[in-house]
């Protein structure tokens, strides 16, 4: 069974109900029908009832099983509005803008219906861009207590790969934070070992990435990432974490008995965290095309509640695996609050 399919089967254990507001696109449509028809999740689609259904009978696809809503009809709208100028309000938010939002933006609709409690987490993006994403669900959920960043990774899986977690890798930060400080650094590595866990199931080793290995090159971007280290190590002490590496170090144990072999996690690591969204963004790119690998994400952590981006150039089993996804990060999310 592959990885995309187990986490499929840890969703339908404990199914959570996850918002998918791009239903002009035909891919959510899609999407949807196969989530229903696998038995993922339960789906709500926001949008006009008729109109989708229509849309999904007229491509033989079966989407009967959702729940639809429509916000101009929506019983809760009023107390929607409240709620969301209610957190808004020092930012000038009035009942007449909250309503125009939550009727006209359906991302901000499906956050709110996940701060409300009327879903468990959201999956957007193929139509809308990353930061209209991630403004709507930092506007109306905010962060997880607790929590020092929001950043986001990509769960790669990479196909007869010997390396990582048999082939599977955390990288991260590739989709939010442009050039984090060593603080940010830090938190973004651990914030990943723990999406690591939750998603992979196994143990996190985490490699800080440059392009030095543990003092090879000199330079203040260096120096950043050997602070990062010496942050994240002080404060998740028992978290294997090491660093500065390069990437063939990190991952390749016949590379880091060269150039780095009294570190107990070069040639081993499974999730790298990347110095800056330039290294990560394209990092990811790279694995995906080069080695056909999977390419998940951008998943975030750190919200109060899970809500997960998708790449514009995603296609509808991509949306399936990413709702997969985010309903184990709700499972775990449940089985924390209790």
């Amino acid at each position: 069974m592959g990885f995309i399919e187990k986490i499929k089967e840890r969703a339908k254990y404990q199914k959570m109900k996850i918002v998918l507001p791009e239903t002009n696109d035909m891919r959510t449509i899609i999407a949807a029908h196969k989530i229903l028809k696998e038995d993922i999740a339960d789906i709500v689609l926001v949008g006009d009832k008729e109109r989708l259904l229509s849309n999904a009978e007229s491509n033989r696809l079966h989407i009967e099983k959702a729940e639809f809503v429509y916000p101009d009809e929506f019983e809760r709208l009023d107390e929607y509005i409240e709620k969301f100028v209610e957190i808004r309000y020092k930012k000038g938010m009035t009942e007449s803008r909250a309503r125009e939002i939550l009727t006209s933006n359906f991302l901000y609709f499906g956050c709110m219906m996940v701060k409300m409690g009327d879903a468990d987490g959201m999956v957007a993006g193929a139509c809308h861009s990353s930061a209209d994403v991630l403004r709507a669900s930092l506007q109306v959920l905010k962060t997880k207590p607790g929590t020092k960043l929001v950043s986001a990774f990509f769960l790669m899986v990479v196909p007869d790969c010997q390396y990582g977690a048999n082939g599977a890798f955390v990288f991260a930060d590739a989709g939010l934070n442009q050039n984090p400080n060593p603080e940010e650094l830090a938190a973004i590595a651990e914030s990943s070992a723990a999406s690591f866990t939750t998603l992979v199931e196994k143990e996190p080793i985490v490699a800080m990435i440059s392009h030095s290995t543990l003092g090879s090159a000199t330079h203040p971007d260096v120096d950043k990432v050997v602070e990062a280290t010496r942050i994240c190590k002080e404060q998740n002490p028992r978290l294997k974490v090491d660093g500065e590496f390069q990437v063939d170090a990190a991952i390749v144990p016949e590379v880091a008995r060269l150039k780095a072999p009294d570190s107990e996690i070069a040639g081993r690591a499974n999730v790298l965290v990347f110095p800056d969204l330039d290294c990560g963004n394209n990092g990811y790119k790279l694995v995906q095309r080069l080695a056909k690998a999977e390419a998940y994400g951008p998943i975030t952590q750190g919200l109060a509640a899970p809500v997960n981006d998708l790449s514009r150039g995603c296609v509808a089993d991509d949306i399936v695996g990413v709702v997969a996804i985010t309903a184990v990060q709700a499972q775990q999310l449940a089985a924390e609050r209790n």
